[in-house]
Formats: C-alpha cells, structure tokens, sequence
C-alpha cells in the first residue's frame, strides 16, 4: 500500500472542492484533492452540470487569489439589476417589479455569472498549472481516521494520505462528514427545481429576475448571446409533482409552459439544452469542525438556490479557513485552529440558512390572501431606501456594522 503526505487532502472535486485545491495550492500549500466522479467539462456531455453560478462581489477576492478570475472573465456575464416581480395575482403577468441596482451600493456589479459546467472546465485547467496540487479524478475517499497529528485517509485506489487537514467538500450526503461523526439538520420542502438555458427575442440588460408566484421562484440569470440571440439561465422551482410533470413535458410545450410563468418579460422562451431536475432542501451541519477536519460548502450548509447565496457561502468557507492557515502556518489542522473556523462561520451560516428558509416558504405560498402579503412586503421593504441598501449589502455578503 502506497503513503504519501500532504499539508491538505480537499475530499470533493466538485466547484467547491477545485476552488478549494486552487486556492490553498496558490497560497503554497501542498494539496491533494480526490473525487470519486471525473469533472465533466462539457456543455453537451451526459451528466454535464446545467446550472449557473453567480458570484457575488465579496467571491472576487478568493477567485483572484486562486488564480482563477483571469480564466473565468472573459466568460462571464454581469448581473447589475436585481429584480424581484411579484406575479401572484389571477394571471402570471407581473404586478410589481422592484429593481434593485448595485449601482446605489456600489460601483462593481452585483455579481458575475457563469455555467458550472464552464467553472469545472477553467478550474481543473488551473489545478493543472500548480505543480504543489495534484488532482486525482475518479479516485474517492473510502475511509477517514483521525489522530491529534494528522489525518489518514485511505484512497479507492489503495493509497493512504497522510494530511495536516482533512478538506471534506464532499457534498450534501458527505461520506468524510459522516466518517468524522457530524450529524446534519435537514429541510425537505417536497420541491424540486428543473435548470436549463433558454434564448429569448428581447435582450436581458444584465438584469437578474426573480419571479414569485406560488411552488418556488422562477429566475432568470443573463448569460452570453448565443447565434446572436439573448439568453438566460432558469432556475424553476416547483412542488414535486409539478416539477416532474414540467420536466417530462414535450418542448414545444414546456417552451409555452415557461413562457406563460415568466409573465414572457422577454418575449417567447426558446429552450436551448436540455433540462436538470434535483430537489430542494435545506441543511447545516450540528459543527463545522472535527479532528483534523474541516466542513466547507455543501458538506456543511445546503439552502434553496435564492439570492445566489450558496457557492458564495462556499468561498466565504474557504476565504476563512486560507486565512486562518496563512496566520498559523506550523499549526494547520489543530485543534485551536478548527475550532476558531467553526466559530467565526457558523452564526453566519446559521443566519443565512434561516433567512433563506424563511424566504423559500414565503416563495412557496398559492393562497391569493399570502399572494398580496408578499407583494405588499416586497413593495413596502423597496420603498424605505435605507432599508433596501441595507438588504442588497447584506444579499452580497457584506458584514454589517
């Protein structure tokens, strides 16, 4: 049985688990990171990762600091509008839109989007250029032991790891989470979201639009013209039932379906890849720490894909946890270290998996009297501009005084 060392072994090559190992490699680290599943980098390749990711401002920092941002730039489509459209009244056609813009809070864009297909693409191609990082895709993490002095993780291809820090970015169902011994709490919403790329005849404006009407939101992210074409990105959120009804629609129906929820503020929809469908839940795990080990991204908090909060989460994990290394570079992975982590994170974490709960439910909602409720609240919160800046600052993760 091959033993090699490492400063950090990151379990999870997912976007979280890459940005992790290009972030720790540029600080000058050495990393290992493992993944049971080969990164599809594809758009039109099976099992290719439809969604998008926006990254918000304060995620600009940590992709710099990866090396990443120069790769992900070019590709990138800015998001300068946040708009919320209350459509719950008898029809799906809007009845108040809200528009909030990053220019009243800042001079940079809300934020940047991009396919997580792309991500997965520009990231493996930056791991490659770390010659401290070694990727290991389709080799996965069958078995964790722990002591005060290292991390031991046994490899699916028989090879033993010895680390300073166990990374576990392993996902909602993580094997190294459960391996460590840290439960998780869970939500289930019986909802289900369907994600996909659509063109559409009237151009988006970089605007970001969030539809409510009942089920969940129905979003609309800009991502780069196609054939000369505007497009977005959906995500539609729906009870499950529905979700599943719309999902095994024929097209040219499920183009009418769509338009219809999407009040057509663009026009006619045109699906333009194929649909994803994954369910809906909340989670957080009872600590973000164990021996030797850390919990980042979906490993330690799932929420609703609302507000573009959750790889954003992520990279505020990582963002700590680097700076956190940096500071005691002869003591990663101790105990003191770790516990520090879990506990600059978690009351944030916590606050934001609440809200955004809260806000899901909210979304939920069919009855028309919680229907004018919403549309009431969004009108009333956009009115009072001290109030709206304070949200948007917070949407983007800025701490607040």
């Amino acid at each position: 049985m091959t033993r090699i060392s490492t400063d950090i072994l990151v379990s999870g090559g997912g976007v979280a688990g890459l940005s992790a190992a290009a972030l720790f490699g540029s600080a000058g680290f050495r990393v290992i990171c493992v993944d049971p599943a080969p990164p599809v980098t594809e758009e039109t390749a099976d099992g290719a990762d439809l969604r998008t990711t926006a990254f918000l401002q304060p995620s600009l920092k940590v992709l710099r600091e990866a090396g990443l941002w120069d790769r992900l730039a070019p590709h990138a489509t800015e998001l300068q509008v946040m708009r919320i459209v209350d459509a719950g009244g008898k029809t799906p056609a809007p009845r108040i839109t809200r528009d909030f813009n990053a220019a009243d809070v800042s001079d940079l864009p809300f934020g940047w989007n991009l396919p997580n297909w792309l991500l997965r693409r520009e990231m493996v191609a930056r791991v490659a250029e770390l010659s401290n990082v070694e990727f290991r895709p389709g080799i996965g993490t069958t078995s964790v032991l722990t002591r005060d002095a290292e991390a031991l993780v046994t490899l699916s291809d028989g090879t033993r790891v010895s680390a300073r820090l166990l990374v576990a970015a392993d996902g909602r169902n993580s094997p190294v989470r459960e391996a460590v011994g840290i439960g998780a709490r869970t939500i289930r919403y019986g909802q289900k979201a369907l994600a996909f790329a659509v063109s559409h005849p009237q151009p988006h404006g970089n605007v970001s639009t969030e539809i409510h009407r009942s089920g969940g939101p129905f979003t609309l992210v800009p991502l780069p013209d196609r054939d000369g074409r505007p497009c977005s990105a959906i995500v539609w959120m729906e009870r499950g039932p529905e979700a599943l009804r719309l999902f095994a629609m024929p097209e040219a129906e499920f183009n009418a379906e769509m338009t219809a929820r999407s009040g057509a503020i663009y026009g006619p929809l045109t699906l333009i890849t194929r649909r994803t469908i994954w369910p809906i839940i909340s989670q957080i795990a009872h600590r973000l720490s164990a021996r030797r080990t850390a919990l980042v991204a979906e490993t330690a908090h799932v929420v609703p894909p609302i507000g573009a909060q959750g790889l954003n989460m992520s990279l505020a994990d990582l963002r700590v946890l680097l700076e956190l290394c940096r500071g005691a570079p002869a003591h990663i992975g101790e105990a003191a270290m770790l516990e520090m982590y879990h506990r600059r994170r978690y009351p944030e974490i916590a606050a934001r998996v609440t809200g955004i709960d809260m806000l899901n439910r909210v979304s939920m909602q069919g009855a028309p009297a919680i229907r004018d409720l919403r549309a009431a609240g969004i009108a009333a919160l956009y009115g009072l501009p001290p109030v709206r800046k304070t949200l948007m600052r917070a949407g983007l993760g800025v701490r607040l005084a």
